[in-house]
Formats: structure tokens, sequence, C-alpha cells
């Protein structure tokens, strides 16, 4: 099993992504002006959420789509400068 160490990895690598751009997909989002870049991942993010729930119906589907839909949902997170580490807290206050 991958560690839970990914999704900080692929976190940070959004944010290099973001503040050192190269030619790749997320790069290119996060280098448009600041309302298309939301507006572009927000839209991502509600087609993913669709295709999650279309794909609740067979676990290898849905095992691909809620990766995507984690992904975008990290995006947006580098994009609005929120950190990992405040998204983990607000987990452990609803876990307690």
């Amino acid at each position: 099993m991958a560690s839970e160490k990914i999704i900080r990895d692929i976190y940070e690598t959004l944010e290099d992504r973001k503040n050192n751009p190269i030619d790749s997909y997320t790069s290119n989002i996060m280098q448009d002006s600041e309302k298309l870049a939301e507006d572009k991942i927000l839209e991502k993010i509600g087609e993913e959420t669709a295709e999650v729930i279309i794909a609740s119906k067979n676990n290898e589907n849905l095992i691909h789509e809620s990766a995507d839909l984690i992904f975008h949902t990290l995006l947006l997170l580098v994009h609005k400068g929120i950190s990992l580490d405040e998204l983990l807290y607000e987990f452990k206050k609803r876990h307690e």
C-alpha cells in the first residue's frame, strides 16, 4: 500500500508548479489570470464530482475518479494559498 505521504508529495509538487511554472497541465491552469485559473479549477472539480457519482457503480472507476477529484481539490487549495496542514488540522478537529 502506498504511503499517506503521497498526498503531501502531490501537494508540494503542485506548489512547486505554481511557484516555478513549467509546461504542464497544472502550471498552465494556475498561470492564467487569478479569476480564470480559479474558474477552471472549480469547473474541473465539478466535472470530477459528477464522474465520481457516475463511477460509484464500479470500484476501479471509482478509485480512478476519486483520485482525480482529490487532485483537483488539492490544486484549488494550492491556488488559494491554503496549506495542507490547515486541511489536515480540520480533519483532526472533526475526528476528536
